[in-house]
């Protein structure tokens, strides 16, 4: 017997019957009904339909089933079962487990070519297409079909096979389950998605309507543009045709002028005609004279009155010739002359050229010269004074080493302090070491009263409390002060803002306390960057702009180097170091950009190509000290703004204890800054007079000339706010 395993026999063919209207109408309701339940129960993507759906629905379609087995007939089964077509021959099994080469697959291949297979279809299966097809022509010829109704014969024949082959029936049932199941949810998501289409049907109508308006309003400019179009060529026409008459007219006038022309010709040529008559009358009347005069001449008169006419005529041709030779060759001298004077002018031009070409450079280095000369001038005058001032004060040069043994820490620590700082820092720093020493003994301070002179965080009466903080402490502190003041609206003043921040830091019982300590520590330590800046800011000998103007400077000079450290290493070369100075600082000199190279590790013997560490040059100390790169930047942002306002002060040519107006302090600031726009010059005549910028006069004001303030009180304003140059000053025109 072949190995192998032969298909099942099914079970006996049922005889379909035509539907009838009534059962299509049974149908139909009871899909309504199976649909209805599976909108109210959806269930989610890839599981079956509710089992207790299924148990309710069960018995119904069970019993309809059972109804329509009871109307099919049992004339076309074969024998009371099912026929196994196409396997239902004696003997076919299915081959397994051979390889199609072989000899033995080759017989039995040949064998069923052989005897092929002389079998049709099933009458059950026959029967289920015809009920099939007669399920779909009666639904296609229905009024109300629709594609889930069309789907309800394919349904029911699926149900005859559930229920007829009680083997495959459980899976055949979980397929049919997922099958429903997915349907269900795809009818949701449409049911879903009607909102949505109807949404775009109304956008897709407002948009049309848009258009359409659209479209007129287009149409309506296009017909007004051309009535614009049409009035302008006839504009154009009538110009033209004006043109034209004016041309024709203008040739009229150029014909009469022509024929005036001829006719005052003709009157002249007719009058010197006429003055020729007479005077030829005059001299024949004149000849006759003479001849009646006895004794005159003893020839005839005719013929000396003809020579004396020959004579005239001859005479009065050789005058006009000569007059002739005087216009045309009067000027003319002899060609050797000329070409004499011609070499002498030459070479005169040149020795002119030459002797241009040496007073320009004469003139240029004279001018440097004077400039060099007015430096000097101003350098010995400075260096008069300042060796008059050492000639007064003038006492013997400090043993500094002296002060190793004084200072705590011992003479490392003095090294470190005293390292690169001259005599005038070195005394800073000896009295700031011997300040902190009497600030650390100091147990507790004396209040300063209540008077308008005291600044409003220092006013209390009575004895305060030294908290006898580290440098570090006032510093971190002093930190917290400044990102405290950066982060909130600036409505109140510096001072009220420093108490305030003290009060909730420590509470409103040790703020006081707290105000004095830090204050008599900012006092003291001048050479602390962060503590100066922050005590001359407290004090008002400057806007806290200014501090935060050079912190904005700082980080975008930081951003510039970051975004040219494309590899995000934190090095530069220093081409690109140089590159980002100047774009940074358009303004700066090359000797201001050298200074800050060099204070950012650079040395004229190095390379270019030399690498940069920039991040380093940013960072600060645990007291606050930044690095030399900088600092550099703050001194030089200090030295242009007192060339600045030295410029200002030159530009108005007065005495520091004289008054300046308005318009003449407005006026000098344009001439040497002409980049600036009026709010900032607003911003520093407010500043300059003390008055608010809404109250400022506009500059055709007659009252501006009522703004006076002495120059010196003036510029001292000034130098407590962030002022700037905001762009180069034009150069002067050349003599």
């Amino acid at each position: 017997m072949a190995t192998g395993c032969t298909l099942p026999h099914f079970p006996r063919p049922r005889v379909l019957v035509a539907r009838r209207p009534w059962v299509m109408a049974c149908q139909q309701s009871r899909y309504r009904s199976f649909s209805s339940a599976s909108r109210l129960q959806p269930q989610p993507s890839g599981v079956t339909i509710d089992e207790s759906f299924i148990t309710e629905n069960k018995s119904t379609q069970k019993c309809k089933l059972l109804q329509k087995r009871r109307t099919l007939t049992g004339q076309f089964s074969m024998g009371g079962h099912l026929s196994p077509w196409p396997t239902y021959t004696s003997g076919q099994t299915i081959l397994q487990n051979r390889k199609p080469c072989s000899d033995d697959y080759r017989k039995r291949v040949g064998s069923c070519q052989q005897h092929p297979f002389r079998t049709a279809k099933p009458r059950y299966l026959e029967e289920l297409e015809n009920y099939l097809r007669k399920e779909l022509l009666l639904l296609d010829l229905g009024t109300d079909s629709t594609q889930e109704l069309r789907l309800q014969p394919y349904r029911e024949i699926f149900e005859f096979f559930i229920e007829d082959f009680k083997t495959y029936k459980p899976l055949l049932s979980s397929i049919k389950n997922a099958y429903e199941g997915m349907l269900a949810h795809q009818r949701e998501k449409i049911r879903a998605l009607e909102p949505l289409k109807a949404k775009l049907v109304t956008m897709n109508e407002d948009c049309n309507e848009r258009i359409l308006a659209m479209r007129a309003e287009e149409k309506h400019e296009i017909s007004l543009l051309k009535k614009e179009k049409m009035n302008l060529l006839k504009l154009i026409d009538k110009k033209n045709e004006e043109k034209i008459s004016l041309q024709s007219e203008v040739a009229k006038l150029r014909k009469n002028l022509a024929e005036e022309y001829l006719h005052y010709l003709s009157e002249r040529d007719a009058r010197k005609i006429l003055i020729a008559d007479l005077n030829e009358l005059r001299y024949q009347r004149e000849d006759m004279s003479l001849a009646q005069s006895p004794g005159i001449w003893g020839e005839d008169p005719v013929k000396l009155t003809l020579a004396l006419k020959m004579t005239r005529q001859d005479l009065t041709r050789t005058q006009m010739e000569l007059n002739t030779m005087k216009a045309n060759f009067g000027d003319v001298v002899p060609r050797r002359d000329f070409e004499m004077q011609e070499k002498t002018n030459k070479d005169l031009q040149e020795q002119l050229d030459t002797l241009r070409a040496s007073y320009e450079e004469v003139h240029k280095e004279h001018e440097i010269l004077m400039q060099l000369h007015m430096s000097t001038l101003k350098e010995r005058d400075q260096f008069f004074s300042e060796l008059q001032e050492i000639q007064r004060t003038s006492t013997p040069r400090p043993d500094w080493t002296k002060c190793e043994d004084v200072v705590a820490g011992g003479p490392e620590r003095w090294q470190m302090l005293a390292e690169g700082k001259n005599s005038d820092q070195l005394v800073d720093v000896l009295l700031e070491e011997i300040g902190s020493g009497l600030l650390r003994e100091k147990e507790f301070f004396p209040g300063l009263g209540y008077g308008e002179a005291i600044p409003a965080f220092l006013r209390f009466d009575g004895l305060v409390e030294n908290k006898k903080p580290s440098k570090k402490d006032v510093v971190d502190l002093l930190k917290d002060a400044w990102k405290e003041r950066l982060a909130e609206e600036q409505k109140e003043t510096f001072p009220d803002f420093f108490f305030n921040f003290l009060e909730r830091r420590f509470g409103p019982s040790d703020a006081m306390a707290w105000a004095y300590t830090i204050f008599e520590n900012i006092k003291i330590f001048h050479s602390n960057e962060l503590m100066s800046q922050f005590y001359a800011v407290l004090m008002g000998k400057r806007s806290e702009n200014v501090y935060v103007t050079q912190k904005e400077t700082v980080a975008q000079l930081l951003k510039e180097m970051t975004n040219a450290d494309s590899q995000n290493e934190g090095l530069l070369t220093m081409e690109q170091f140089n590159t980002v100075l100047k774009s940074t600082f358009p303004l700066k000199t090359e000797e201001q950009i050298q200074e800050l190279m060099e204070a950012g590790g650079w040395h004229p013997s190095s390379s270019n190509a030399d690498l940069l560490n920039y991040r380093s040059l940013f960072m600060e100390d645990e007291e606050g000290q930044s690095e030399p790169f900088v600092q550099k930047l703050w001194e030089q942002y200090m030295d242009e703004k007192d060339e600045y306002l030295l410029q200002l002060k030159q530009e108005l040519g007065i005495e520091l204890h004289e008054e300046v107006t308005l318009p003449k302090l407005r006026g000098a600031l344009m001439t040497i800054d002409p980049s600036l726009d009026k709010q900032t010059v607003n911003t520093y005549m407010s500043q300059a007079f003390q008055l608010p910028e809404s109250e400022l006069p506009e500059d055709s004001d007659e009252k501006e000339e009522g703004v006076v303030e002495i120059l010196q009180t003036a510029l001292e304003r000034l130098q407590v706010i962030d002022i700037r140059r905001a762009g180069p000053r034009e150069p002067e025109p050349a003599n």
